[in-house]
């Protein structure tokens, strides 16, 4: 979906999943490390993004926004340079996503091992739906 948008909206993409891949080829083998190497990643990221928006160029990012907390650095992001925002929260069936992710696997090899079943139920417990009171605009997309 947010290469669709960027697409649509001729803006530019940015995914953690690619930098993590780039920077960190070899050294992501589990969540944990997952979680290691993204809070490394983040205010590298923070700045850079904040210093395209300065320049007037929309960005999509295609980073994780399961939590309320993943979602204020999103926030916290855009509102520190006044510039604005909008979640796409895209609210499908369990079994939408595990098709998803059948279809991933194939079109990308190299993620395999993370789009799994077991590692979709063990993220998922975690997932907090947007709600309203973050401040956030988001679009509900089923």
């Amino acid at each position: 979906k947010a290469r669709k948008l960027s697409l649509e909206k001729n803006t530019l993409l940015i995914s953690e999943g690619e930098w993590l891949a780039t920077l960190y080829p070899t050294e992501i083998s589990s969540f944990d490390d997952y979680i290691k190497y993204s809070a490394i990643l983040r205010p590298l990221m923070k700045t850079h993004v904040q210093k395209i928006l300065l320049t007037g160029t929309n960005v999509v990012l295609d980073f994780p926004a399961n939590t309320a907390k993943q979602r204020m650095w999103f926030k916290e992001l855009c509102e520190e340079i006044k510039a604005g925002h909008n979640l796409i929260f895209i609210d499908v069936s369990d079994e939408r996503c595990l098709e998803q992710i059948s279809k991933r696997r194939i079109e990308q090899p190299k993620r395999a091992p993370f789009d799994t079943k077991e590692m979709f139920l063990y993220v998922s417990k975690h997932f907090e739906a947007p709600l309203e009171k973050e401040g956030l605009l988001f679009n509900v997309i089923n």
